[in-house]
């Protein structure tokens, strides 16, 4: 979409890294403000019957005040061919000089340069989510050539060789691995909630942290090829399409502003063919004053400077009026899983027990084994647990699970297929039908339970998905998860559309594909969503547990942990559209009332100023109504309990 009817500055983000981050620090509203003194100052004077000449000086100060924030950034678009709301002001005011009303045209400036400042301030932010994709590779990686290892630069990788990866290292660039076993913690790139087992023969992405095995890697991509330089492109081009997005006020002063233009060449003309010409030019200036979209140009930036302030105050940042008029468009919305429907935190759902064990019994075992372990299942575990003894001669099988002596007496815990489930063999199928990661716990060589760990959906996720549903938007689910999974908790939340085992270019793509059907929204926390969240209309963030690069990729944050601020998000946004919608309704009948008024001579230039600025306090008046929200009450708190994987949940 070209930005050809804008009148900002020419190239909008080219100075992005020095976006105001403070009101006082915008420009235009600096120069706004020293105007509306030299603007008060000179209606002291006339009022103190002071010399018309300092009233003249000081009315001359303020336009050429007020008229320098946009009267050159103009100029250089319109010899582009460029125009827009700041074209029709320009000559707005440039007739007000001419027909001697300069006090009226640094009114015209002034309240114009009040509108730019107000939007300026509006869309201003910063994006530095790409250095946080970028500080996932390492600085360095090991490689083995010629039959030494080496320590070199991630850029310096070539492609067929082989890598060495460390427990508790990053991987440097994508490979398939050769050697070894390992848990993978690979949530900065796929979403997967749980640790990956991987071994011989299967492929390993850039950014994924090493477990607790020791991992040979053919190298398969080079530094600039590898999973998180894709997610930098695809988040660089998407923001670059995002730039280009119009104005609204621009989109109406497309065709006002050549109309508005011709009829006044043309009541000119033909008025000097039929009448006194100086009287036809006059009018013809007249009429360019009273098209000059005053009121159409603050309605917008005050509206949107409202509502966002309103909902900053409910946990929502909304990152620009663009923003916010694209979320009162969005009618789709794609949600991801990990950190957004679920907390992201792995929790104990379900204890079986067999053999005469309690299911504290089984807890206690598995919590003894667990218990030196910073595996997220073990955290789950011993979270569960209120004392915990840890167990003696503890020891990892890589992949597998682990071994060690409870009590004096050998146990093992571990992986179904490693520990054979026995009699639990129904009960472990059914847990991971419900979508938990199960093991296996053995004492004395005897199986005496399973454990059923889970990424639990947020309390409220039922709830949002249902009222998002109930008003009118189509809710999917894309996740890296596995199929099984995802399909699980998608069930019970109540999403029938499910999106599993993607990964951020797989995100992207069946984004764009929801695009082509109706306005979408993806919802999203981590680096592996910025793609996503950039290739939708509208990219929300949930910002309080979400990486960085997800907060700067996205329009909007949710700042908080409730996801009931989304559809209060998506309604708000939906009635400051609509209020946009009436001061824009109302700005163009006013200009359309005028015109003719001005034409025939009925109201003079300083009628249809005054007519302006009452209907500037009158858009005002109305935009301001965008800054009330009502706020969500909070989510009671309920301490949670072990419950069936089929159970009710609250």
């Amino acid at each position: 979409m070209s930005d050809a009817c804008g009148c900002g500055p020419d190239e909008p983000g080219a100075d992005q890294a020095q976006e105001p981050a403070r009101f006082w620090q915008v420009t235009e509203i600096r120069a706004a403000v020293i105007a509306g003194v030299l603007l008060v100052a000179g209606y002291a004077v006339a009022w103190a019957g002071g010399p018309p000449a300092a009233e003249l000086t000081l009315q001359a100060a303020v336009l050429l005040i007020a008229g320098y924030t946009f009267v050159p950034s103009t100029l250089r678009r319109l010899a582009k061919g460029k125009i827009g709301v700041g074209t029709l002001m320009t000559i707005a005011a440039v007739g007000a000089v001419l027909l001697g009303a300069v006090g009226e045209a640094a009114m015209l400036a002034f309240l114009f340069t009040i509108s730019e400042g107000l939007e300026e301030y509006a869309v201003a932010r910063t994006r530095r989510g790409l250095r946080a994709l970028l500080s996932l590779v390492p600085d360095t990686a090991t490689v083995r050539r010629g039959g030494r290892e080496q320590t070199v630069a991630p850029a310096q990788l070539w492609l067929g060789e082989t890598m060495i990866v460390k427990p508790g290292e990053r991987l440097a660039t994508d490979g398939i691995i050769r050697s070894g076993r390992t848990a993978l913690d690979t949530s900065a790139i796929t979403g997967e909630s749980m640790p990956v087992e991987a071994g011989p023969g299967a492929e390993v992405f850039a950014g994924s942290i090493n477990g607790t095995g020791a991992l040979e890697v053919e190298v398969t991509a080079g530094a600039e090829d590898n999973s998180l330089a894709k997610i930098v492109r695809i988040v660089e081009a998407e923001q670059s399409r995002k730039g280009e997005a119009q104005r609204l006020a621009d989109k109406i002063a497309k065709p006002l502003v050549p109309g508005v233009m011709i009829a006044a060449v043309v009541i000119a003309a033909v008025g000097s063919l039929f009448g006194d010409p100086l009287v036809w030019i006059e009018r013809a200036l007249v009429v360019l004053v009273a098209a000059s979209p005053c009121a159409l140009a603050i309605a917008i930036p005050v509206t949107v400077v409202a509502a966002i302030g309103a909902a900053s105050k409910f946990g929502v940042l909304i990152k620009g009026g663009a923003a916010l008029e694209a979320l009162g468009r969005i009618r789709g919305v794609a949600v991801d899983k990990t950190g957004t429907l679920t907390r992201n935190r792995p929790e104990v759902i379900e204890v079986a027990a067999t053999g005469g064990a309690t299911e504290a019994e089984v807890l206690a075992v598995a919590a003894a084994l667990e218990a030196r372990s910073e595996h997220p299942l073990a955290r789950a575990i011993l979270a569960a647990v209120d004392n915990v003894v840890p167990a003696e001669e503890v020891d990892a099988v890589v992949g597998a699970g682990l071994t060690g002596r409870v009590d004096g007496v050998a146990a093992r815990l571990g992986r179904p297929g490693w520990v054979d489930p026995g009699p639990l063999a129904g009960d472990i199928e059914r847990m991971q039908h419900a979508g938990a990661t199960a093991v296996l716990i053995e004492r004395g060589g005897v199986v005496i339970g399973a454990v059923a760990v889970r990424d639990e959906l947020r309390p409220e996720a039922r709830e949002v998905v249902a009222e998002l549903q109930r008003s009118g938007y189509t809710v999917a689910m894309l996740t890296g998860d596995n199929e099984r999974t995802a399909r699980a908790l998608a069930a019970e939340v109540g999403i029938d559309e499910v999106h599993a085992d993607l990964r951020p270019e797989d995100k992207a793509r069946i984004v764009a594909a929801l695009r082509a059907d109706r306005p979408t929204a993806m919802v999203g926390d981590g680096v592996n969503d910025a793609p996503a969240l950039a290739t939708a209309d509208l990219g929300i963030a949930m910002g309080a547990m979400g990486a960085d690069v997800a907060i700067e990729t996205a329009d909007i944050a949710l700042m908080g942990e409730d996801l009931r601020h989304l559809p209060q998000a998506l309604g708000h946004a939906r009635r400051s559209r609509r209020i946009m919608l009436q001061n824009v309704g109302l700005s163009l009948a006013i200009i359309t009332v005028l015109m003719p008024l001005a034409l025939f001579g009925v109201l003079g230039l300083a009628a249809v100023v005054l007519v302006h600025e009452v209907a500037e306090i009158v858009v005002i008046a109305n935009g301001v109504r965008a800054g009330r929200a009502r706020k969500i009450l909070a989510m009671p708190t309920t301490p949670r309990v072990l419950e069936p994987v089929g159970g009710a949940r609250s």
